[in-house]
């Protein structure tokens, strides 16, 4: 087991990665503090991982609270069924959430934390490997509106997150590799000596090699957990980790959320990103070759549909959480391994690169 630290304060928490980490009771018995826990799932994963973790917690009183699988259902809607869930079984303040799952799970979990009797403890066990990598560190917690990804949530640190790895074994193909674009992304802002990692290793992540995957994890969190304890509320470097991310939640919400997986429009919008930094002369034209030729690799896409109007994706984007008074600030690069966040483009150059980069 491999453990990182996500430094803040009296509110620092461990990132724990190994094999079987689901079923073992250490895992978190040191971070649940009452007698009483709940466990909130969905109809994809329980079936497969619930038993288990309702054993290795057979000392304190569970209740679950299953949800429907998908981006469509993360909404204020199915939220309340986990406030219903836990005021009709009373728990109390010192209740612990457990969100088993991939990212949809784990945001509305963290978010329902939040706001229940003003704020419990949760713990995520992330199940999916954009999950492991991204959503399930750094207190990000939120639902989507029918305007825009994620715009009601709250900075909410977890307890713990305990990273089996073992679990990616039942992961789908395509949710798989769709985590692979949040790893790409790490290299891309912060780490070129990983991004050329990735390219040398792509063919053992496709094969899910146990070795380079817990390579790819741990090297994925230390970055995230590096970045989230020098700016927990993102006022600053943390903005970073959207590379990629307003491109894509554009896409995502043009598609009303059922089209792609947010690892696929993360990829096509990490090029989109990149082919926009090289019309501003930072990002050399062969760097933007190297990010679409490692997306490309993992069978990720590398543009946005052609269906979707370059208006419609420029009246999502305009409500993105990364504008401000005075514009849209993206995260562009100036280099693998080097991005800024910045609103030094113009209009005519953003057009240009969203009717550019289109299959």
């Amino acid at each position: 087991m491999r453990t990182l630290t996500v430094d803040l304060a009296d509110r620092s928490y461990p990132i724990k990665i190994g094999a079987a980490l689901l079923s073992q009771p250490d895992s978190y018995t040191p971070y649940i503090r009452g007698r009483r826990a709940c466990v909130v799932s969905n109809t994809t994963v329980s079936p497969l991982y619930l038993s288990a973790l309702k054993n290795a917690l057979s000392d304190y009183q569970v209740d679950e609270v299953i949800l429907p699988d998908g981006e469509p259902y993360k909404n204020l809607d199915t939220l309340n069924q986990i406030f219903t869930n836990l005021l009709e079984k009373q728990h109390n303040r010192q209740t612990t959430l457990i969100a088993l799952g991939g990212g949809v799970v784990g945001d509305m979990t963290g978010f329902a934390a939040a706001c229940y009797q003003r704020g419990v403890d949760f713990i995520q066990v992330p199940t999916t490997l954009l999950a492991q990598v991204d959503s399930s560190v750094g207190g990000k917690t939120a639902v989507n509106h029918p305007m825009g990804k994620n715009m009601i949530g709250a900075f909410y640190q977890p307890k713990a997150v305990i990273i089996d790895t073992d679990v990616l074994a039942t992961l789908p193909a395509r949710e798989y590799v769709a985590g692979v674009a949040e790893v790409i992304k790490y290299g891309a802002i912060n780490d070129a000596d990983f991004f050329q990692w990735l390219e040398e290793n792509s063919q053992q992540l496709l094969n899910r090699d146990k070795e380079a995957l817990a390579y790819a994890i741990e090297c994925s969190c230390r970055n995230k957990a590096d970045i989230v304890s020098q700016d927990e509320r993102e006022g600053g470097v943390r903005a970073l980790l959207n590379f990629g991310h307003t491109f894509g939640h554009a896409i995502e919400a043009a598609g009303e959320y059922k089209q792609w997986l947010h690892g696929e429009a993360v990829a096509a919008g990490m090029v989109m990103a990149a082919d926009l930094s090289v019309r501003l002369g930072w990002l050399p034209g062969e760097q933007l070759d190297r990010l679409r030729g490692l997306i490309e690799r993992f069978g990720l896409p590398v543009a946005a549909p052609a269906q979707f109007a370059t208006d419609q994706l420029l009246e999502l984007m305009a409500v993105d959480k990364k504008a401000t008074d005075g514009g849209l600030r993206l995260v562009l690069l100036k280099a693998i391994g080097s991005a800024v966040v910045t609103t030094d483009y113009t209009r005519d150059q953003l057009c240009e690169t969203l009717n550019s980069v289109r299959n």
